[in-house]
């Protein structure tokens, strides 16, 4: 790791917890970072706090898919390139289990930061115990409906609705509801039913998991033994693939999270599920003219869907000087000020306080909602080997909407892939 400017003298011991003076000597903070529009968000607030500290930050900015592989590299290595940490939930079980991380613990109680206002499913999702807290939440990605109510009150296609299936065009209500709607979108051929990111791996198992929590389907039961072979599950998967078959856009298979939202954007979809702090970066008149302002959120129809988030940590190979300017940053960009601030540009926030400040909901109502689908998220399963799990069960999600296996043995294959990393 290169330091531009040291701080003053060896930090040691419990001095090395103390804040960093504003203007201290400084220091460059490096954070490889996902590149979406959280990071965008925060990036452009990095000057500020380099103007009140003296510490500069500086984001690399990445895809998903190749985070987990590069940072690992680093945490391995004798020291580490990144020396504060962008954490998903699922490497949540295997960052602090591997020794990777500092306790926060000692950093928030010498600054005196106040954890109160967190929210406490976020610090559970992170994994804080009651002994240590390796992640301090950063934003939450938990998923819902977003879907064009210029569509639903079009008069046409009401009239369409009602002469294809004698009922009423309405939200839907149940996963069923919904499949069946955006299949009906898409056989209109103006737009296509559902936005959907197919790619396997990640993308793929975050969108079904919101199909298998909204038929009522689990991985996993509440003594965490795999549930995921059920009536429910297999309900979910068939309709997943239905709609990758029957309502989504062609290519879904191999799409990403960019994909559908330039496909969103351009006012080619109907709806797509996906995480709720994509609403205020599609509902924007400059940025996506031809949807802006007629778009709504919902909870995902079923009354549940996919909950997940990132958060902060410090790896533990880096320099004493580091760790406390890293704490320092932490601290500062959780804090309640910068989070509205976040919030106001479309920050999904990880503090209760925020979703209830005055400005924000002024300035976007929807938060009221989006605090129902962080609410009534619920989680992929958390343990060491989250994230290859998300490769087993993309696999067999990608061979049933694909056609080459049958909904039951590709549930069968995946329940089973989870059974056997379990006992790991």
């Amino acid at each position: 790791m290169q330091l531009k400017c040291s701080l003053k003298a060896a930090l040691l011991g419990a001095t090395l917890l103390a804040a960093v003076p504003a203007h201290a000597q400084s220091v460059t903070l490096r954070a490889l970072m996902e590149d979406v529009p959280e990071t965008q968000i925060i990036e452009k607030m990095l000057p500020e706090f380099e103007k009140e500290t003296g510490i500069k930050v500086e984001f690399e900015k990445i895809g998903y898919g190749d985070m987990h592989d590069k940072l690992v590299a680093q945490l391995v290595s004798p020291e580490s390139y990144y020396n504060v940490l962008e954490v998903d939930f699922l490497w949540a079980g295997e960052f602090p289990t591997a020794g990777w991380l500092e306790d926060l613990n000692p950093y928030i109680a010498k600054s005196g930061f106040d954890l109160k206002p967190f929210i406490p499913s976020m610090l559970d999702l992170l994994g804080q115990t009651k002994d240590a807290t390796p992640i301090l939440p950063m934003y939450n990605y938990s998923m819902g409906l977003i879907y064009r109510t210029d569509l639903l009150e079009d008069a046409k296609v009401k009239a369409a609705y009602k002469a294809k299936t004698g009922k009423e065009l309405v939200p839907p209500k149940t996963l069923a509801e919904y499949v069946e709607l955006s299949k009906f979108f898409k056989a209109g051929g103006q737009v296509v039913g559902a936005a959907m990111q197919g790619q396997r791996g990640d993308p793929n198992a975050m969108e079904f998991s919101n199909y298998l929590f909204s038929a009522g389907g689990a991985y996993l039961d509440a003594g965490r033994k795999v549930a995921l072979n059920s009536p429910e599950g297999l309900t979910a998967l068939k309709l997943y693939a239905d709609n990758v078959q029957n309502g989504a856009q062609q290519g879904a298979l191999s799409a990403t999270l960019d994909d559908t939202m330039r496909l969103m954007c351009a006012g080619d979809a109907f709806s797509m599920v996906t995480y709720w702090w994509m609403l205020p970066q599609l509902d924007n008149k400059e940025k996506c003219p031809k949807v802006a302002g007629k778009l709504a959120l919902s909870v995902m129809p079923g009354g549940h869907g996919e909950s997940g988030g990132w958060g902060w940590g410090i790896p533990k190979n880096t320099s004493d000087e580091s760790k406390a300017a890293a704490w320092k940053f932490i601290e500062w960009v959780q804090g309640k000020k910068a989070s509205v601030a976040r919030a106001l540009e479309g920050h999904a926030p990880v503090r209760a306080d925020v979703y209830t400040d005055p400005a924000v909901l002024a300035k976007y109502p929807f938060y009221k909602t989006a605090l129902d689908v962080v609410a009534s998220g619920k989680s992929f399963p958390i343990f060491a080997y989250s994230a290859q799990y998300e490769d087993v069960l993309g696999a067999q999600l990608s061979l049933a909407a694909g056609g080459q296996a049958k909904p039951e043995d590709a549930l069968k294959a995946a329940a089973d892939g989870l059974t056997q990393l379990l006992a790991k």
